[in-house]
């Protein structure tokens, strides 16, 4: 039988405040596996997930998982487009030939630079590879959050931490990258507009995975269907 103190001061409804919080709040972790379908999505979790340290085969299933998904074309295809039309590596020719050309160094560039910096560096720094998504706050909060992850991360004891995974990997990845372009190619300056593109994309894809959970909600009202993969990202 409920006391005397709780007759009197009963519990008030939740105002719409607090349910907009909670719906804030929840929404934070709503990422999918992919993006669209075509983009990899597995390393985005909320900033309120609290998860276990990640494993060293757990870095190493995220990075096979982002770079050999069917959806890991998608970044590939479009970076060897614009590379094809700016004729960035003239050897590689026109046409078909020449964009196939584009293609394949373009996708070897992603995957070996996906290792780098999901499970070479980050196995040997103890970093966490997964990026977790602010959620809440303005459009310039989040974007400069999300642009400030290529250069700040967690440790796996879940402190913040330089990321050595990007900044490092991704410069290993383009001095890797010297082995199989032409040798015209391979110039310092190269090798360094590599390393800034990497650490570009990958940064541009962390804004993209910052709000992608707000678009899918508004555009496809899907909220509800979680990442797959909330361990390893």
């Amino acid at each position: 039988m409920p006391s005397d103190a709780t007759l009197q001061n009963p519990t008030p409804p939740p105002t719409p405040q607090d349910k907009s919080s909670a719906q804030s709040s929840n929404q934070q972790s709503q990422q999918t596996s992919r993006i669209l379908g075509i983009l990899p999505n597995f390393r985005a979790v909320s900033t309120s997930d609290h998860l276990p340290a990640q494993s060293v085969k757990e870095k190493f299933i995220t990075a096979s998982k982002d770079s050999f998904d069917y959806s890991s074309i998608a970044v590939p295809a479009a970076v060897a487009y614009v590379s094809y039309l700016r004729k960035s590596t003239p050897e590689f020719g026109t046409g078909g030939i020449g964009y196939g050309r584009y293609l394949w160094h373009t996708a070897v560039d992603q995957t070996q630079e996906n290792f780098f910096v999901e499970f070479i560096v980050p196995a040997a720094t103890h970093e966490d590879t997964r990026f977790y998504t602010l959620g809440h706050g303005s459009f310039f909060t989040r974007t400069g959050y999300a642009l400030s992850r290529v250069v700040v991360t967690r440790s796996d004891a879940g402190n913040p931490t330089f990321n050595f995974g990007e900044v490092l990997g991704a410069g290993m990845s383009a001095g890797l990258s010297n082995a199989y372009y032409p040798s015209a190619e391979r110039s310092f300056s190269n090798t360094g507009s590599q390393w800034g593109l990497n650490i570009a994309v990958d940064a541009l894809a962390f804004v993209v995975k910052e709000f992608w959970p707000d678009v899918n909600q508004r555009l496809f009202h899907s909220g509800n269907q979680q990442s797959s993969s909330p361990g390893p990202h």
